[in-house]
């Protein structure tokens, strides 16, 4: 579902990731794990086609993001951290539907999608109110139901859930689960290991924009002799300073 191939990119003199390859399969949630400035969200930005690889490619549902990057974008749904870049004089239900028109549905099929979100995320009290007027988690769940209204066969994350409260936070995990369940292929970044660990069935290390290490959780386990993820993180990302 998702084939990333040797993607470079690079600002002047600087490179941000360098030549970072893996794959990822349908219905599977795929973790990037590094510290801050890592390259995470460049990587991330890459495969949304908000950034162009300075070398590389990757396939996204089969459609290339150099090439294709409007095909990609109609197969893709994005929830980056921070904030959530919504439109507070806009009505819930009107900042998901024109995010909707965005991808080219139908009014009858926003309006059909946007009664199912708001009961799946249980916006159906608020669903009419003004974006500006909600609290940060309710905002979160309009965050959500934007990114699938147009039902998208890959869901990239960056850092979900950062700034967010433990009940904010546990409402990103069960939507992150829910698209898993959908058979959704996800890209998940984050620094925190449990969140990682929790969530991913695969993760892959990015240091200093180079992949230094990915497979299953439990195998890179017992590769490396410790049920400590966060233990065999410090050890790679500290052997990669003292070079």
């Amino acid at each position: 579902m998702i084939k990333i191939e040797n993607i470079t990119k690079q600002f002047g003199t600087f490179t941000a990731v360098r030549e970072v390859s893996f794959q990822v399969e349908k219905g599977e949630i795929f973790g990037l794990l590094g510290e801050n400035g890592a390259g995470k969200t460049t990587t991330l930005r890459m495969l949304a086609t908000m950034l162009r690889p300075t070398s590389g490619t990757a396939t996204m549902a089969g459609f290339d993001i150099v090439s294709e990057p409007e095909k990609v974008r109609s197969k893709i749904g994005i929830l980056f951290g921070g904030e959530t870049g919504l439109y507070d004089r806009l009505t819930c239900e009107e900042n998901i539907s024109y995010f909707g028109e965005l991808n080219d549905m139908s009014k009858a099929k926003i309006d059909e999608r946007i009664k199912i979100l708001a009961k799946t995320f249980g916006m159906e009290e608020y669903i009419t109110r003004r974006a500006g007027k909600l609290s940060k988690g309710m905002k979160q769940k309009v965050a959500f139901a934007r990114s699938i209204i147009h039902d998208p066969d890959i869901m990239l994350f960056d850092e979900p859930t950062s700034g967010l409260d433990v009940s904010a936070i546990r409402d990103v995990h069960e939507f992150i689960r829910t698209c898993k369940k959908e058979g959704k292929t996800i890209v998940f970044s984050s620094h925190t290991m449990s969140e990682v660990e929790k969530l991913c069935d695969r993760i892959a290390i990015i240091h200093k924009g180079e992949l230094i290490e990915k497979g299953k959780i439990d195998d890179i386990k017992e590769k490396y002799g410790s049920n400590d993820i966060e233990e065999i993180f410090i050890r790679l990302v500290g052997d990669k300073h003292e070079s």
